[in-house]
């Protein structure tokens, strides 16, 4: 499901306006920063609006991309970035698919939003993809019910680049403090957990052929 997204990332939202959100921010940040656990915040589209040092250092393996860098948007790193299922375990089913449906659930409440727009053209232009976003989500939800579509509270696999993690799960806790609500933003920590089994050497990228199993691949 890799799919080298084309066009222009969408232009970050505008800072807040009053001191008193711009100070707020900067003193989140810096409790963000004292957390051991990777964690960021994004907005309704999934641009990321903060991250702190271990988010960054789980993914400091990425290579470049136009559009789908994970500290700039979160939603597009997992669908569209080829390394993205190096460092997220179980890729399709933990991370893709939760993400494609939270993604539809953000265009039914922000149909008009360019950003999200967007993406939506993107996923288009991939035929395995839009055949998983039309066919295969439905498919997945109703097969492994909807709590598996919850980001929060949910444990997911991880290929931590530090050989103390390694191959790893994480917890995702979801928190939302009311002035990060009042600017459409949402935290999210990645609690890791001890590694269950020694990390594995040469994963191999990530193709669009080898995406999407809920799907057939198409002819």
């Amino acid at each position: 499901m890799a799919f080298q997204a084309g066009g222009q990332r969408p232009a970050p939202r505008p800072a807040p306006a009053t001191p008193e959100v711009q100070a707020y921010l900067q003193d989140y940040t810096a409790l963000l920063e004292a957390v051991p656990f990777p964690s960021l915040v994004v907005d309704h589209r999934w641009d990321v609006v903060l991250t702190n040092g271990a988010f960054r250092t789980l993914f400091r393996g990425a290579g470049p991309h136009p559009t789908a860098m994970p500290g700039d948007n979160f939603l597009r790193f997992v669908l569209f970035h080829p390394d993205a299922s190096a460092v997220l375990g179980e890729h399709e089913s933990s991370w893709c698919l939760p993400m494609l449906a939270h993604f539809a659930a953000a265009l039914e409440r922000h149909g008009h939003d360019p950003g999200l727009q967007a993406v939506r053209r993107d996923i288009a232009q991939d035929p395995i993809m839009e055949a998983a976003y039309r066919q295969g989500l439905p498919h997945w939800i109703r097969a492994v019910g909807a709590e598996a579509v919850e980001h929060d509270g949910a444990v997911r696999p991880l290929h931590h680049p530090d050989p103390r993690w390694g191959t790893t799960d994480c917890r995702v806790v979801v928190e939302t403090p009311r002035v990060l609500e009042e600017l459409g933003c949402t935290r999210l920590t990645l609690v890791l957990r001890e590694p269950r089994r020694p990390p594995r050497a040469g994963r191999p990228r990530r193709t669009a052929a080898a995406h999407l199993r809920v799907v057939p691949a198409p002819e």
